[in-house]
């Protein structure tokens, strides 16, 4: 068991130098979350300033709410392609299934350790940022930061788990890009990128908490800036790792099942 775990230890540690070696990559990805930050922050500023009771937001916490969603967009999985798409398009996934260690944990750990990195060069540059030009509503205590750590990891793993399924389906398909693109246009509007889900219509919301997507961005936001706490935000990180389970397991059976569907040419 020890040994298992020193392995995927030293897969998180290398997917954490493999995204240290795209460093103008993860600046030019900071300047874009920082542009986005600002159209976003200029727009719904107003609309705070318009509309009093905003969904419960004020300047300083949807600044909150910006600041901390483009910060996190990094290390989110809604744009990334998991490697196993082209192990799968070119076979090499047969390999995988000899070696002695789980594929779906495998692929998890790596991308742990490049979102860890992804948060340092573009995740705090822009919450600061935020902070010295619109300026963010913040919890002046240690616990809302300390469950929102707790919170972010969980995030990150189920957007990695969610997209990882979704490229599952190239066992059964010439080319998954379709069902990536509505995967991550429906992920990033359910997770409440574009806009705070207390802003959605009560139908609306309730298609969203049906999902994980809540979970992958929104939930982690309200944590960390206090909007949320309280036996409220531990259920928050219940909820995620509930479904943490969900996807661990869906992602077994799809893989089970493409291993059935395998076949590999040659020799």
């Amino acid at each position: 068991m020890r040994a298992e775990v020193g392995v995927y230890w030293q897969l998180v540690k290398a997917g954490f130098r493999r995204q240290s070696h795209y460093r103008l990559a993860l600046v030019a990805g900071l300047i874009t979350n920082v542009v986005f930050g600002f159209v976003r922050a200029a727009v719904l500023t107003a609309a705070v300033h318009a509309n009093h009771g905003f969904g419960g937001y004020d300047a300083g916490t949807i600044g909150a709410y910006i600041w901390l969603s483009q910060g996190l967009l990094g290390a989110i999985a809604f744009w990334t392609l998991p490697d196993i798409v082209e192990r799968i398009r070119t076979g090499d996934v047969a390999i995988d299934f000899l070696r002695p260690i789980d594929i779906q944990f495998a692929h998890l750990a790596e991308y742990l350790g490049r979102a860890a990195y992804s948060l340092l060069p573009r995740g705090l540059p822009s919450l600061l940022i935020g902070a010295l030009t619109f300026g963010l509503a913040l919890p002046n205590t240690a616990g809302p930061y300390v469950l929102g750590v707790i919170s972010v990891a969980a995030a990150i793993a189920l957007s990695f788990l969610s997209m990882f399924a979704v490229c599952l389906a190239g066992f059964w398909m010439v080319d998954t890009r379709g069902l990536r693109a509505l995967h991550m246009i429906c992920g990033t509007f359910l997770a409440g990128l574009f806009a705070p889900l207390h802003l959605f219509p009560e139908w609306l919301r309730a298609i969203a908490f049906a999902t994980p997507f809540p979970s992958m961005l929104q939930w982690p936001i309200d944590v960390i800036s206090g909007r949320t706490t309280g036996l409220a935000a531990v259920g928050i990180v219940v909820t995620q790792c509930l479904w943490l389970g969900v996807l661990v397991l869906l992602g077994r059976v799809i893989l089970r099942a493409g291993r059935r569907k395998l076949e590999v040419q040659g020799g």
